[in-house]
Order: structure tokens, then sequence, then C-alpha cells
């Protein structure tokens, strides 16, 4: 995998979002949006696409910072071994 196919790293942590079931949140999967950890585009023109998820409840989740994570988009503890 080349560095363009790698996405950043937005912060070694996870970042704890209170969600509301029913709505769509569009979790930044290439690091380089200003609105971590959702994303607002700054994505395009690379082959990276947000990944969506749809809140099944309304509760505090804990979605990955690091982009490392093997169940995307929540944090799995990844950024520990970084």
């Amino acid at each position: 995998m080349s560095d363009n196919t790698l996405p950043k790293s937005s912060q070694n942590a996870p970042y704890p979002i209170d969600v509301k079931e029913g709505k769509i949140y569009a979790w930044c999967t290439c690091g380089l949006s200003e609105k971590q950890p959702f994303c607002d585009g700054a994505h395009k023109g690379t082959e990276f696409k947000s990944l969506k998820y749809k809140a099944t409840s309304t509760k505090t989740l804990y979605f990955c910072g690091c982009k490392k994570s093997g169940d995307k988009p929540f944090c799995d503890g990844s950024h520990l071994s970084l």
C-alpha cells in the first residue's frame, strides 16, 4: 500500500459521540476531515469515501480516531499499539 492509500490518523484516541437513534453518521475514513470523526468531503480526489452508520439507539459510542480499527467506524483499541 502506498502512502496515498493509507488513512491519516486524526488522533490516537477514540471520539466519544452521543448518537441519536435513527440518525445516519458519515465517519471519515481518510483522516483529512476538519470535522473529525465525521466526513466533510476532504477525501475528494482520493480513493477514500465516508463510512455510513445508522444509530440503532440513542447512546454514547466511541468512534475510531486513529483510523486503524478492525471494527470501523468504532474504536477497538488499535491506537494503543501505535
